[in-house]
């Protein structure tokens, strides 16, 4: 693409991916989990009986035909530089992973877009999203003491899904929009779609966007059943006829983006453009509540490609939620 075509109206409202960071299984950033999906590196673990049996599985349960040993493994959850974001010990106890890695990510991405939070004259929104906490109920629900030493307040606050956005601002000093964003499956790209809006609409100058889930205890295995979304060997085969199901993992990922024209304007490092978006709902159109709808996914294709004034023949790539489910 050349400058010129950059005088296009149609980037008028265009949007910037200036910064990212993430932490996968088998991967500790962007760069390397990029690295892994072109060396064809496959990063579901699948655990030996000692490894389970280590991690607290009741050896009754590996006994079952429908136990599948497979999972994935994210490097450094229980590491946490507590004094870098200002947490006490105990702060930092009772708070979930998910909280703790996407707050990490989150300054990870705004400082590798170039910005410091501290001389950053704009403002700096932050949309996001998790998992339900399951370090709430696995670790300090079932832990006595920390239920003796930690009042519920303080758990609700290091736990609850609505803290995630408002938390990083709180700790970055951030003052755009903070918001919490769930919708299943579609968290993390409704919040890059959210943000890009409030970019749109000058409500911030850079935003932040992404997700975190984190499963604890996340090295054990899952019970298969029947219809659900699990494979039933710890294999995910997307887009294949023998599809049966997928292998829930764990991750974090946060990007930054800012304004097309001042991002060129002020020579930040562009990874992407993102010409438009759009998002909707299927309503009742479906098979089942958690199936997906024909008609909302082709419609709300068609409107962001309207919205970004791109034509369906000019694209040559498309990525997909695959979740290798027979449906």
């Amino acid at each position: 693409m050349t400058d010129n075509q950059y005088d296009d109206p149609k980037y008028d409202t265009a949007l910037a991916l200036i910064g990212m960071s993430g932490r996968f299984p088998g991967a500790n950033s962007v760069e390397q989990l990029w690295e892994n999906v072109a060396g064809g590196v496959r990063s579901i673990h699948f655990f030996t009986d000692e490894e389970l049996l280590e991690s607290g599985e009741s050896p009754e349960i590996l006994k079952n035909p429908i136990y599948v040993k497979a999972g994935s493994l994210l490097e450094g959850v229980d590491l946490f530089d507590a004094s870098f974001f200002g947490f006490t010990p105990r702060e930092m106890e009772v708070m979930d992973p998910q909280q703790r890695l996407f707050l990490q990510s989150s300054w990870e991405a705004l400082e590798a877009s170039g910005y410091l939070t501290g001389t950053y004259p704009g403002m700096v929104g932050v949309f996001g999203g998790s998992a339900l906490s399951s370090y709430l109920f696995n670790s300090i629900f079932h832990s006595p003491d920390a239920a003796m030493r930690v009042s519920p307040f303080l758990a609700s606050l290091g736990n609850d899904k609505d803290s995630l956005a408002s938390r990083v601002s709180y700790k970055l000093n951030l003052k755009g929009p903070s918001i919490a964003v769930q919708t299943y499956c579609s968290t993390s790209l409704v919040a890059v779609h959210l943000a890009c809006q409030s970019l749109i609409n000058y409500e911030c100058d850079i935003a932040l966007a992404g997700g975190a889930c984190i499963s604890i205890p996340h090295d054990r295995g899952y019970v298969y059943e029947e219809g659900s979304i699990l494979s039933p060997d710890g294999y995910c085969r997307t887009f294949d006829a023998n599809a049966k199901g997928s292998v829930l993992t764990n991750g974090v990922g946060v990007v930054a983006i800012k304004r097309f024209r001042e991002a060129l304007e002020d020579g930040d490092s562009i990874y992407a453009i993102i010409r438009g978006s759009a998002t909707n709902n299927d309503g009742s159109q479906r098979v089942s509540y958690t199936a997906p709808g024909l008609d909302g996914q082709s419609g709300v294709m068609a409107e962001a490609m309207a919205n970004a004034g791109v034509e369906p023949e000019s694209i040559s790539y498309i990525e997909a939620h695959g979740t290798a489910t027979e449906l």
